[in-house]
């Protein structure tokens, strides 16, 4: 590989990082909102509307992607040190936001110090709690996504795709949401139907995304020249 593309393919590792990042940070910072999606009508899953979600799980799935992503073309370890990064900067900007969740509001501010406490304060234990969850979460995906890749050889991208999502994304789910319920967010007799209801729409994601990762697997190895299961190796 010539310096050119080294450098084009680190670029493109940036951004992915820097996508990874921001969808991260935004889902810990819109999650309290809840919406209904209804595309298979009125059902209910232990007294929860299927799909009865929180706002947060939108750009959730995303982060997933990128990660397989980035394990397809770039490898393991660098998966893994952009799972790092954006836990780093989740607890950073929750840090940021409970210093301004301490400094008072001026009687002519847009939002009162109630309703910002209301939007964007949770106890920081809880947002300790969730980012371990969704680190573990993250970390066993990569793992088992480069276990299936190892074991098939390079082949059957959709296989370890959605394999590697679907135990992770039940991991995530279970807990965030058990967190959420003990640290008295959400009410424990939403929990089932909740779990239940945020992991389904999470497969159904990852089942649309899948033909997505085809697609930039193939931009990229046929940019940089790979063969089916080779990696670009960014380490100087």
């Amino acid at each position: 590989m010539t310096l050119k593309d080294k450098k084009l393919a680190y670029r493109i590792y940036l951004y992915l990082g820097a996508l990874f990042i921001t969808s991260l940070v935004v889902s810990n910072l819109i999650f309290q909102k809840f919406f209904y999606w209804n595309p298979f009508g009125d059902v209910e899953v232990f007294g929860v509307s299927l799909f009865e979600i929180s706002v947060g799980v939108l750009p959730y799935p995303i982060t997933f992607l990128i990660t397989d992503l980035i394990s397809e073309i770039f490898g393991k370890k660098k998966a893994n040190e952009i799972v790092t990064a954006g836990i780093f900067a989740s607890f950073f900007s929750m840090s940021i936001i409970l210093v301004a969740d301490v400094a008072p509001a001026i009687p002519s501010s847009p939002l009162s110090n109630e309703i910002f406490s209301q939007v964007f304060s949770l106890s920081p234990l809880a947002v300790l709690a969730s980012m371990l969850a969704y680190l573990t979460a993250q970390y066993i995906d990569i793992a088992i996504y480069h276990f299936w890749k190892k074991l098939t050889n390079g082949k059957h991208l959709w296989l370890r795709n959605n394999f590697s999502t679907f135990l992770s994304q039940f991991i995530d789910t279970f807990v965030v949401v058990g967190l959420l319920c003990i640290f008295k967010v959400l009410p424990w007799h939403l929990f089932f139907g909740l779990v239940v209801s945020g992991f389904l729409f999470k497969i159904f994601i990852a089942f649309l995304d899948t033909p997505l990762l085809y697609f930039f697997v193939y931009l990229l190895r046929k940019r940089f020249g790979l063969k089916i299961g080779e990696e670009i190796n960014l380490e100087i």
